[in-house]
């Protein structure tokens, strides 16, 4: 079973169709949307503020997501926001952020505090994103510091989209394997 723990007075709250992995954390100030997965070894720790992840939203094996207290981060940066639709890799590094609808955040990319992800941009396999940079709806970013590289062409957001699909089926598998094995 999943570990989900309540703190100071907050429980995180789960949509019943959600993929949770066996070995995932979920800590405090936390509210997982409808279809959405979160799988083997990820944390997700809302303990100093909260952590929103959207509907048909993924989070890929070994993911941390964390906050940053108020007074540690004035401005609405503090809590973490995940739209609906998003894909975020293998090991990635995501705190105190926004990332917007139909994203894509690579494997072991770290986006910083404030940063902002939007609609449908794309951040590379180890980008990272400077606190408070805002990465624009269509455009790709990498390197470390993660920079403009160029807009994305129709066939890329074509795949964000079908990579979504491709994960909520995915994890609706593995849920019905869970449950049989419970």
């Amino acid at each position: 079973m999943a570990l989900i723990l309540p703190f100071r007075g907050q429980v995180p709250q789960i949509a019943p169709d959600a993929f949770i992995a066996d070995n995932a954390t979920i800590i405090g100030d936390v509210v997982i949307g409808p279809g959405a997965s979160v799988w083997f070894g990820c944390v997700l720790r809302g303990d100093t503020n909260f952590i929103r992840v959207g509907s048909r939203t993924n989070i890929q094996d070994g993911t941390v997501i964390h906050v940053a207290r108020a007074e540690e981060s004035p401005g609405q940066g503090s809590g973490v926001t995940i739209g609906d639709n998003v894909l975020i890799g293998h090991m990635a590094m995501i705190h105190a952020c926004t990332i917007g609808t139909g994203a894509l955040i690579g494997m072991t990319a770290c986006i910083l505090d404030e940063a902002v992800v939007e609609d449908g941009a794309m951040v590379a396999a180890g980008g990272l994103v400077s606190p408070r940079k805002i990465v624009k709806s269509g455009e790709l970013w990498a390197g470390r510091p993660a920079k403009l590289v160029r807009q994305m062409s129709p066939e890329e957001r074509l795949y964000l989209t079908s990579g979504v699909d491709h994960y909520c089926e995915l994890a609706q598998e593995y849920r019905a394997q869970q449950t049989k094995s419970r």
